[in-house]
């Protein structure tokens, strides 16, 4: 089966699914404590999720980074696929940024200092709609 993906995605994909894979490889071995922090800020955004389990929640967040880092860097699943699956994923990330208070300045997107390590899932939502739109594009 040949790759539909061109250089410009290739370079998307990489940076994306690296840092994606890298991310839920750092969470395989989260604590307790880790997975009580990360649950906590999930549920102050998504309260439905106070119903599961912290450690529970960080393995399936774990596991969907891995697979969502895996799928980027694989040039044979099709760009509209993962673009997808990466906007839905930066979507929830973002909203955590736009949800939690102190993480940008009042009436303002600009971050705080508190804030810049969860604004960066923005050029994650980019890129996931720049690979659907490419997906698009190549259909039609």
């Amino acid at each position: 089966m040949k790759s539909t993906v061109r250089p410009r995605q290739l370079v998307l994909r990489l940076a994306t699914g690296a840092s994606l894979l890298n991310s839920g490889l750092n969470k395989r071995g989260a604590d307790e404590c880790t997975a009580v922090d990360l649950h906590g800020m999930a549920v102050d955004t998504y309260p439905f999720l106070d119903k599961i389990d912290p450690v529970t929640f960080t393995r399936a967040l774990c596991a969907g980074q891995i697979a969502l880092g895996g799928a980027l860097l694989v040039p044979l699943v099709p760009n509209k696929l993962v673009g997808a699956g990466l906007s839905v994923f930066a979507t929830g990330l973002f909203a955590l940024y736009l949800r939690t208070p102190g993480m940008h300045k009042p009436r303002s997107l600009a971050p705080t200092p508190e804030g810049v390590g969860l604004s960066k899932d923005l050029w994650l939502l980019g890129a996931g709609l720049s690979l659907v739109l490419d997906g698009r594009e190549r259909q039609g």
